[in-house]
C-alpha cells in the first residue's frame, strides 16, 4: 500500500516538473505577440453599404455548420438510427424532454423549436471558435511586437481576423434577445388572450373599485383601496419595466460571459502560450454549453410565465 502512494506521489511529481519546464519553455522560446482586445467587430468589405464584419462571417459559419450537421444526419435516416445520425436524435430528445419536463407535452413542443434553435446557435458559435485558427487567420502586416515575458515576436501579425467569436458582438445576442421576447410575449397573448395577458401589467381593478366605493359614501373602504390600488398600478409598471428589461439582461449576459471568456483565454495563451491554454480551452467549451442553456432554459422558463394565468383585470 506505502510504494502504491508513492509510486502515484512520484508520478504527480514528475508530471508537475515536466509541464513546469514545458511552461518555461514555451515562454522563453515560444513568444507570441501581446493580445489585442476590441470589443467592436473588424468589417471586412461593404456590400452595397452594407458592412460585413466578421462576427456576421462567424455567426453564418455557425448557421451554415449547423444545417449541414443535420442535413447529413437526416438525409438518409434509418429506422435504428447509428453513427451522426444516432447523436443528432440524443440531442433533440434530450432537448424536448426538457422543453416537455418544464412546460408539459403541449407548450413544450410549441416553445421546442425556438428554445432548441437558440440552444443549438449559440453552443455551436461558442464552440467553433474554439477551433484552432479561427481567430488569427486575416488582414494584417509582417513586423515585430512584443512577444511574452522574453524575447520578441516576428511574424505575421493579425489585426482583423477573417473570423471573430459571433457572441462578443453584442449584435449577435441582441437579435436573439429580440427573438426570445417576441416570441414570449407572443406565446403568452395566444394563450390567454390580450385582456387577460395585459392585465398583468394594467392592474387599475382595486384602483377603480376604491374610486366607486369612496363615490359611494365608504369613506374608509375606498381610501384604503385607492391606497391599494396605486400600489397595484405602480407593481403592474414594475412588471412592465421588468419584462422589457429581460432584453438588456438577456443581451449582456451572453455578450459579457463570452467577451470575457475570449479575454481570458487569449491572456492564458499568451502568458503561458502551449501548456494553460489547453485548460482553459475546454473550459472555455463548458461556459459556452453553460451559457447556450442558460439562453434556452430562460427562454422556455418566462414562456411558462407568460402562459401562466394571474389576476384578471375587468
Amino acid at each position: 500500500m506505502l510504494k502504491e502512494r508513492r509510486g502515484c506521489l512520484t508520478k504527480i511529481i514528475i508530471i508537475t516538473v515536466v509541464l513546469l519546464a514545458l511552461a518555461i519553455i514555451s515562454v522563453i522560446f515560444f513568444p507570441l505577440p501581446t493580445p489585442h482586445v476590441d470589443i467592436e467587430p473588424g468589417i471586412l468589405w461593404h456590400i452595397g453599404g452594407f458592412p460585413i464584419t466578421n462576427t456576421f462571417l462567424a455567426s453564418l459559419l455557425a448557421l451554415g455548420v449547423l444545417i449541414g450537421i443535420f442535413y447529413a444526419a437526416t438525409r438518409r435516416m434509418k429506422l435504428i438510427p447509428k453513427g451522426l445520425q444516432n447523436a443528432a436524435e440524443m440531442v433533440i430528445e434530450w432537448l424536448l424532454n426538457f422543453c416537455e419536463d418544464t412546460a408539459g407535452k403541449e407548450y413544450g413542443r410549441k416553445f421546442f423549436p425556438i428554445v432548441a434553435t437558440i440552444f443549438l446557435y449559440v453552443i455551436m458559435a461558442a464552440l467553433l471558435s474554439l477551433i484552432p485558427g479561427f481567430d488569427v487567420v486575416g488582414f494584417g502586416h509582417y513586423g515585430s511586437a512584443p512577444g511574452g515575458f522574453i524575447g520578441t515576436y516576428t511574424g505575421w501579425i493579425v489585426e482583423n481576423p477573417i473570423f471573430r467569436k459571433a457572441n462578443t458582438d453584442v449584435n449577435f445576442p441582441l437579435a436573439l434577445a429580440l427573438i426570445s421576447f417576441l416570441c414570449v410575449e407572443y406565446w403568452g397573448l395566444r394563450a390567454l388572450g390580450f385582456r387577460t395577458y395585459l392585465s398583468r401589467f394594467i392592474r387599475v381593478k382595486q384602483l377603480r373599485n376604491g374610486f366607486a366605493l369612496l363615490f359611494m359614501g365608504n369613506l374608509r373602504a375606498g381610501i384604503t383601496g385607492i391606497i391599494f390600488g396605486i400600489i397595484q398600478v405602480f407593481t403592474g409598471f414594475i412588471e412592465l419595466i421588468s419584462e422589457i428589461m429581460r432584453i438588456i439582461s438577456f443581451t449582456f449576459r451572453l455578450f459579457g460571459n463570452m467577451t470575457a471568456g475570449v479575454v481570458l483565454l487569449l491572456m492564458m495563451i499568451f502568458l503561458v502560450p502551449w501548456v494553460l491554454g489547453s485548460v482553459f480551452y475546454g473550459l472555455e467549451a463548458f461556459f459556452g454549453f453553460v451559457q447556450a442553456l442558460i439562453f434556452g432554459g430562460l427562454t422556455l422558463a418566462f414562456a411558462v410565465i407568460a402562459i401562466t394565468p394571474g389576476e384578471e383585470e375587468t
